[in-house]
Parts: C-alpha cells; structure tokens; sequence
C-alpha cells in the first residue's frame, strides 16, 4: 500500500491517541468523517494498522524493574531455537524477545516487581528451558524514552 501524506497523518494521530473518535480523528486531519474513515479501515485492511492497545503504566501496576536478559543457547538447530522460542513466550513477563544476528543469542526484556522475582524468573522459567547455556542481566536504572510510535515518512 502506498501512503500519502493524508495516510501519514492518520497514523501519527492514532499512534498518539487510538482512542480517537473517527469524528474526531477526521477534525484533526481534515477530512470528513466518511473518507477518514474508509482511509481508516484500507489501513487497517493492508496490515498498515496492526491493532489498538492501551499502554498501562508498568509503574503504576507494580512492575518496577526492567531487566534486559541476554540468553545464549547451546545449538542453533532450527528445532532448538524454536523451542526456547515457544518455552519463553509462555511468560507474561516476557515484553520483547529478539533473535540476535549471528549468534544463538537472544535478547529478552521483562518486566517484575523486584529482583527476588527477577531470582524465582531466572532459576524457575528460564534456566530449565533446554539448551540454555549462559543467561546475563542487565538493569535499567533510568529510562531515558520510551515511545510506541513508529516514525512516518512519505515514500
């Protein structure tokens, strides 16, 4: 799909609020409520727009600690990283989890209240997972930005 700057708009308005109103997501952009909306939904249809969230504050519910985990795994077999693929998406506290390059390695962040349930995640779901061979912690002491909204650019 290609996108025009009207396109761009709507995505920079509901990346901000997708909360919005089609009435008032029109308003912001110019447009009537019937195109705004068509535009809207081709978005959705494309995949363009994946869909809504409310983003709750980890703060707020107690998960103060933010822990990023690297995890190297003993073999690369397609079977063993499709494994410990499935083993770590079971987690709720599971946020993100990469597949680094190169490497059997993966980049996991979580989130938990402290570090003794940062302990009982390390001992109890990741370490029993099989083929794990090296897990490092690192914490975030301070987050600098933090944001959802996925830069926009015509072309």
């Amino acid at each position: 799909m290609q996108l025009d700057t009207i396109d761009l708009r709507i995505l920079a308005e509901l990346q901000q609020d997708g909360a919005l109103t089609n009435v008032a997501l029109a308003r912001r952009v110019h447009l009537s409520p019937s195109p705004c909306l068509a535009r809207v939904k081709a978005l959705e249809d494309a995949g363009v727009i994946e869909r809504y969230v409310a983003i709750a504050s980890a703060k707020a519910l107690g998960l103060g600690l933010n822990v990023f985990i690297s995890i190297s795994l003993k073999a690369q077999s397609k079977e063993a990283l499709a494994e410990f693929e499935r083993r770590v998406s079971e987690h709720d506290e599971v946020m993100e989890c990469y597949l680094m390059s190169g490497e059997s390695d993966y980049l996991v962040r979580v989130v938990l209240p402290d570090v003794a349930a940062l302990e009982r995640f390390i001992l109890e779901q990741l370490s029993p997972i099989p083929g794990v061979e090296k897990i490092r912690s690192s914490f975030a002491l301070k987050q600098v930005r933090y944001k959802t909204a996925l830069p926009l650019r015509v072309g």
